[in-house]
């Protein structure tokens, strides 16, 4: 199989297995020429001091002295005499190959092979017979050796009368690096094996923190990652399993409003992000965060039933809320619109009859007291102070879903002179504000919400009071955060989360006020201000709404 075609992690533990061999190979040679080396010069050490301790030998001094004072011996003399009986002796107590002696000629006094023993020596004794000693590794008659070379001196005296040439066999000095590797290769093996097997563990790791996939894999989907990150209108934040960020785009720093980036601690994260977390629910859920409506979601991944942490999706459903509450304002406005068109048809339909039937008097009457009790079917007292007609019916329709309810809807202070600016806020915000209030005391003896509407330049100011038993105090400090509630059962709703985020939003604010108004009315006093929203008008100047 060709190697470029193997996985990365097999390429991976190829190259380090090929760089523990190489490694190793290249210690143990270098290991071995030095010891080759330190050998050498041990054997030639040794050869040294054999060769000296030859040449010291009173009875080689005297031997040498003597044949180099007289005419060349024939070989069968020189075989028994003194120098190679001493020569003899030294080879078989140091295990040399040979113990070479001769006279200030180079001819032979003493040899391993008797039968050259009187001729002249193969290697030039010119370094001894000179007075020097001499330390090499030369091939002669009897083969390769690291030899020695010393001068004998005459007996008394310091004149050269010969030399002595001591050689330890290469075959010996082999022997020895041999034997001297052997545990080094032993340990080299070892580590080739520890080494191979650290490769493979270490090779064995990549393919588990890959997850099995290869580079150009990972590479694929760093960037298809990176383009659905990026390419997508939904924020998304990835959580490890050990509560770290391990990615988020742009979307969801933005919706979240504030940056995220990879390390940081999921408790930094908003408090509803945190819970998602820790409890990660698909079925996405409403939260308001700062201006904005997201919709929450949250799934564990897994692969290999591995688990790799936590997705949260995020998505802006800001205008899509603000709509909504639109569109059920204009349903309310709608149905009370339909109500008053079916009860001013009977009405017309009374007035033409008592008209056909002569009855004008009583036909006058009846139209004067409609003209009385103010628009029809409205029910509110003092709803014709409200010049625009846009929030007088939607009041008109909350007074009929009160109503429905068991509830009185009656206005307070109205002090609208001009016409709203802006229906879809103050909508949202009256209409939340009125809904919690009826909501909080249906059901009640003799429940009453009442509504106060002062324009104050081209603010609005909106409170809602009912006669309810009030927020409990536990409460009071979260009552405008997502999901908090003050009915006794059920989840949380968003509509005061909203009503603070509209009011923000403009510039303005919405809080909870002191109930009580010696009316009767002790309940919840909730308060929104909602600067621009009325246009034109005298307006009733600055309020005290604190």
């Amino acid at each position: 199989m060709d190697p470029r075609r193997w996985p990365f992690t097999r390429q991976a533990l190829a190259v380090q297995a090929l760089l523990v061999v190489l490694v190793l190979a290249v210690s143990f040679a270098g290991s071995a020429y030095l010891l080759q080396r330190q050998i050498d010069v041990e054997v030639g050490q040794r050869a040294l001091a054999v060769a000296r301790v030859v040449a010291e030998d009173d009875a080689v001094r005297a031997g040498v002295a003597a044949a180099s004072a007289a005419a060349p011996a024939p070989a069968s003399t020189l075989a028994d005499g003194p120098v190679q009986r001493a020569a003899s002796d030294a080879r078989a107590r140091t295990g040399a190959l040979f113990v070479v002696v001769t006279d200030d000629r180079g001819l032979r006094l003493a040899h391993p092979v008797p039968a050259r023993l009187g001729e002249r020596v193969s290697t030039d004794p010119g370094v001894a017979l000179g007075g020097g000693e001499e330390v090499s590794t030369a091939v002669g008659t009897l083969g390769g050796s690291a030899r020695a070379k010393v001068p004998v001196r005459e007996p008394g005296g310091q004149r050269v009368v010969g030399e002595v040439s001591v050689g330890i066999a290469s075959a010996t000095v082999a022997q020895r690096v041999r034997e001297a590797l052997g545990p080094f290769a032993l340990i080299a093996l070892a580590a080739l094996v520890a080494g191979l097997a650290g490769a493979a563990l270490l090779s064995r790791r990549l393919r588990r923190l890959t997850l099995g996939l290869q580079p150009e894999e990972i590479a694929g989907l760093l960037q298809g990652h990176e383009a659905v990150l990026r390419g997508i209108a939904e924020g998304v934040v990835a959580v490890d399993p050990a509560g770290r960020v391990v990615l988020a785009n742009d979307e969801a720093a933005r919706l979240l409003g504030r940056p995220l980036v990879a390390g940081d601690a999921v408790e930094d994260l908003p408090a509803r992000v945190r819970a998602l977390v820790e409890h990660p629910d698909a079925v996405p859920s409403l939260a308001v965060l700062g201006e904005r409506a997201l919709l929450l979601s949250s799934r564990r991944v897994s692969r290999d039933d591995r688990l790799l942490g936590s997705v949260v999706t995020v998505q802006d459903r800001t205008d899509v809320e603000l709509l909504t509450r639109q569109l059920d304002a204009v349903q309310a406005v709608g149905t009370v619109l339909r109500a008053q068109r079916h009860e001013f048809a009977n009405r017309l339909h009374l007035v033409s009859g008592l008209l056909g039937s002569g009855h004008v008097e009583e036909a006058g009457d009846y139209v004067r007291t409609l003209l009385a009790t103010g628009p029809l079917g409205t029910g509110v007292a003092g709803l014709d102070a409200v010049a625009d007609p846009y929030l007088q019916a939607f009041v008109a329709a909350k007074a009929s879903h009160a109503r429905e309810n068991g509830v009185q809807l009656r206005l307070g202070e109205v002090s609208v002179t001009g016409r709203i600016a802006d229906p879809v806020d103050v909508t949202t915000v009256l209409g939340n504000l009125v809904d919690n209030a009826v909501t909080a005391v249906r059901g009640g003896e003799g429940a009453v919400v009442e509504v106060d509407l002062v324009q104050d330049g081209t603010a609005l100011v909106v409170a809602v009071s009912d006669s309810g038993p009030g927020v409990a105090p536990h409460v009071r400090a979260d009552l405008f955060e997502p999901g908090v509630t003050t009915r006794a059962a059920g989840d949380g709703g968003l509509g005061l989360a909203l009503v603070r985020q509209v009011a923000r939003a403009r510039g303005g604010d919405a809080w909870l006020a002191d109930g009580g108004d010696g009316e009767g009315l002790a309940g919840a006093v909730f308060v929104a201000r909602l600067p621009g929203a009325v246009a034109g008008g005298a307006g009733a100047g600055e309020q005290p709404w604190t």
